[in-house]
């Protein structure tokens, strides 16, 4: 089922987010179906899974074969996971994970235009190419002005000569279009020498495109404030992610929902309201990062991180 998708921190997920027989959990990234299985595996429980590729959906299918009646999939974005779940009847959960940011099989697919490694269409949605209404990321590097694609490429994939790449970007998509993923990238690494790392030049400006065509940031706060409306007290949310762009939305929405926020200044009439009370409780102090040895076997682990929360109380 997995082919060459690797589940990230699977042994700590698994750990953090404590499968019990009897209890419903949420994969709101379902994608090669790592985690679900491990869930279903580990306790004799039920498993919806979302995921808005229906090549990852269509995959599921012989899993859940495996597990009459205990796997139930939903095609559609995680951030929608409230009105997913009510449609389908459910309308409370004992956990949840995320697996923030693409897939290995989407990355491993030319054809979807993630990865730089080799040639494909400039596409990069996760939902299936026709049937998303998204922009591409060939629409975004050909027709966003020159400003705003070095602010795009700053902002979400952190890229410091992002008006270089930009000024390269615009001047070559003036000679012809840019439509592939191995033209886009030889722009950017004829204007950047490669870092000290070893990473390509071009990765963090397919990020930004990336995270920008399916507003993945956006999905994060979504997706994350309609699972703690979701939760049965006891019950966790586990999340992995991957660059500090998701951490810092991860990390921010569980120190509100914990009440680990900075205090009112005393001159604020807030601070005369009634105290919150937090309804979640942090399971990571910090965040968690993969073994050695995971990332000696699985380099794609290296950047992830893990935070949990456990929900304390029925809201009120």
């Amino acid at each position: 089922m997995s082919g060459s998708h690797v589940p990230v921190m699977l042994p700590e997920v698994l750990d953090t987010l404590n499968p019990r027989d009897g209890h419903v959990y949420l994969d709101a990234t379902f994608g090669g179906g790592g985690y679900t299985r491990a869930i279903l595996d580990h306790a004799s429980c039920h498993v919806w899974a979302i995921d808005r590729d229906e090549t990852a959906i269509a995959r599921g299918a012989s899993l859940a074969a495996q597990y009459p009646g205990r796997l139930h999939l939903l095609r559609g974005r995680f951030g929608d996971m409230l009105v997913l779940l009510t449609e389908a009847g459910v309308t409370w959960l004992d956990g949840v994970v995320f697996d923030i940011g693409v897939s290995s099989f989407q990355i491993d697919d030319p054809g979807r235009g993630f990865s730089f490694q080799g040639s494909g269409p400039l596409d990069m949605r996760m939902g299936r190419h026709g049937d998303d209404p998204a922009p591409t990321a060939a629409t975004l590097v050909n027709t966003l002005p020159e400003r705003d694609l070095a602010d795009l490429l700053f902002q979400l994939g952190e890229e410091r000569a992002s008006r270089r790449v930009a000024r390269a970007i615009a001047m070559a998509r003036a000679e012809a279009p840019i439509e592939t993923t191995g033209r886009l990238a030889s722009i950017i690494r004829s204007v950047l020498p490669r870092d000290k790392s070893g990473h390509d030049p071009a990765t963090r400006s397919f990020q930004a495109l990336r995270i920008s065509v399916n507003d993945e940031l956006g999905e994060i706060e979504r997706g994350l404030a309609a699972a703690v409306r979701l939760l049965n007290p006891g019950g966790r949310i586990v999340v992995v992610s991957f660059h500090s762009l998701e951490d810092r939305i991860v990390k921010r929405f569980m120190t509100q929902a914990t009440g680990r926020g900075p205090a009112p200044s005393r001159h604020d009439p807030r601070g005369l309201t009634e105290k919150f009370t937090a309804r979640f409780r942090l399971v990571t102090s910090k965040a968690m990062r993969p073994q050695t040895a995971e990332i000696a076997i699985n380099p794609r682990a290296r950047s992830a991180r893990l935070r949990a929360i456990e929900c304390l109380a029925v809201p009120a």
